[in-house]
């Protein structure tokens, strides 16, 4: 099977929606023996070379400053999209509703494939936090939305996820589909954990509490903060650990400094390193996630997979499968809740590490168990689409525009192709004549040749040639002008097609319209009866 990952952000930029694809990519290749192309914005200075599959980055604008640090990428970089679409993918899943499901959507009609889109992430919460404009927030979200829409199938991460995504305007049914984590089961070695905690103040017997993740306000931050305070006042001792970067890093600091706990936060910064990761879940006696942003939480899960138990907002996403008390501690959002849990738990320590242990046991999944059930929905959706019954998808205005944008994409590459192929033979036969023009020359000037000789037949050669090249030439000429002729046809017969399918579906709203009037004057003669 052939699969085209597509999301906006890629290595050099980790994020959990990166993580998510690498772990698709390797272990889909590993186990399923898939063959993979992953298509991404284009960073500067990154080298995709390391990786056992081909990534073509397209084209991209710098809008690190107002998207905290990411790309946005072209979806319309013909070249770009040719080589994805020359893979020939079985399957296109894309994991971002931005440019990359755009591009989504243009390989579909070039390749027939169907499109997967997975829902990982609250981005209406970052769009209105960057777009201030409100009116300018509902259209982008709008817009976010029938992407979405247009795709084949659409996966989220939890049930809480498509709860979200329905409430955004998502019309439409979804699949939940976990998330994984990378870090095998178990605690990590005493060494390791004394490597990655070493220089910071961990006194023996002294709860360490654990955040992992980007440092941002609207993951409940701050309610870790207010919550710490009152424990402080409380007369308990503890170390704070954030571990990550964000934005709101310095706000942070300064509240912890405010509130005069400031000296019982430790924040690490950002830590790519796995291992020193699991050394850090390891350490630290319970994970604290009041986030009701996270989807999944899948730092809820990777804590788990080292024994450790997890704080979690009740009936947000992040505590899906959690039983309070049992493999996870679930509270109101609200400091004074988790101050009084964390007040209770600071006093019997073996309990956090029973409780860890079964959430070890009971919430843990590894990526291979994860992606497995991944290519095996493909499998099915393949099936379906064989067979000719993949749900039909509501179409929508813009499907006219990327059906006719892929097209042209299509003729454009088609039309470069021929030209790089026409050149290169007009090349050959240029250097072939330049080339026995330089020997004529030569063999003249050195009088090696004989006018009448080696000088005749050379000259001959050389006629030959230039009649070849005349040839050529004008044979090129009138392809060109054939193949020009036959773009603006396609070009035509492509507007016309568009505007009998425009023309088809304003035509069904208005009859569905009249359909409603209709029933409505029935409804009314009926209750007026």
């Amino acid at each position: 099977m052939k699969v085209c990952f597509l999301n906006d952000s890629f290595p050099p930029v980790i994020d959990g929606v990166v993580n998510v694809l690498l772990n698709y990519a390797e272990y889909m290749r590993r186990d399923h023996g898939a063959e993979i192309i992953v298509g991404t914005p284009e960073y500067p200075d990154a080298d995709y070379s390391a990786y056992e599959y081909p990534v073509v980055a397209y084209p991209s604008f710098d809008t690190a400053d107002v998207t905290n640090g990411y790309r946005t990428g072209n979806p319309l970089s013909g070249k770009e999209i040719s080589r994805l679409a020359a893979f020939q993918p079985d399957i296109i899943h894309t994991h971002c509703p931005a440019s990359a499901t755009v591009i989504a959507r243009i390989l579909r009609e070039q390749t027939g494939a169907p499109v997967i889109y997975t829902y990982h992430t609250k981005y209406d919460i970052d769009i209105r936090r960057y777009v201030k404009n409100k009116t300018l927030a509902d259209q982008t979200i709008r817009a976010m939305v029938s992407n979405i829409e247009a795709c084949d199938e659409i996966w989220v991460v939890s049930r809480g996820a498509g709860e979200s995504l329905k409430g955004l305007g998502f019309q439409g049914d979804f699949r939940v589909m976990n998330n994984g984590v990378d870090f095998a089961k178990g605690r990590a070695d005493e060494e390791a954990v004394d490597a990655a905690t070493a220089g910071y103040d961990l006194p023996d017997g002294i709860p360490v509490f654990l955040y992992v993740g980007r440092l941002i306000t609207y993951k409940g931050l701050p309610l870790i903060l207010e919550a710490l305070k009152i424990l402080d006042e409380a007369g308990q001792d503890f170390r704070m650990v954030f571990v990550g970067k964000g934005p709101d890093r310095e706000l942070l600091e300064q509240r912890a400094a405010e509130l005069g706990i400031g000296g019982k936060c430790i924040f690490t910064g950002p830590v790519y390193d796995r291992d020193v990761l699991r050394a850090w879940n390891t350490r630290a006696d319970l994970f604290l996630f009041p986030s009701t942003f996270d989807t999944n939480g899948l730092v809820v899960r990777e804590a788990a997979a080292c024994g450790l138990a997890s704080v979690l907002i009740r009936d947000s996403c992040a505590a899906e499968g959690i039983t309070d008390g049992r493999n996870g501690f679930t509270i109101d959002e609200t400091p004074e809740s988790m101050a009084e849990l964390l007040k209770k738990v600071c006093g019997n320590i073996p309990h956090l590490k029973e409780v860890g242990q079964h959430a070890m046991d009971e919430i843990y999944l590894s990526w291979q168990e994860c992606v497995s059930e991944a290519y095996r929905r493909y499998e099915e959706v393949l099936e379906l689409k064989a067979r000719g019954l993949l749900p039909a998808r509501q179409k929508d205005p813009t499907d006219y525009l990327v059906s006719f944008t892929a097209h042209r994409m299509q003729s454009a590459e088609d039309l470069r192709q021929f030209l790089s192929q026409d050149g290169e033979q007009l090349k050959l036969l240029g250097d072939e004549w330049g080339e026995g023009m330089r020997h004529y020359k030569a063999g003249m000037m050195d009088n090696n040749m004989d006018p009448d000789g080696d000088a005749g037949e050379t000259s001959l050669q050389l006629a030959a040639l230039s009649e070849k090249l005349r040839e050529q030439y004008a044979a090129s000429k009138a392809r060109r002008k054939e193949l020009a002729a036959m773009a603006r046809q396609l070009y035509e017969e492509r507007a016309a097609e568009n505007r009998q399918k425009r023309e088809a579906w304003v035509s069904g709203i208005e009859e569905r319209i009249e359909e409603q009037q209709q029933e409505r004057i029935r409804d009314d003669r009926i209750g007026g009866v």
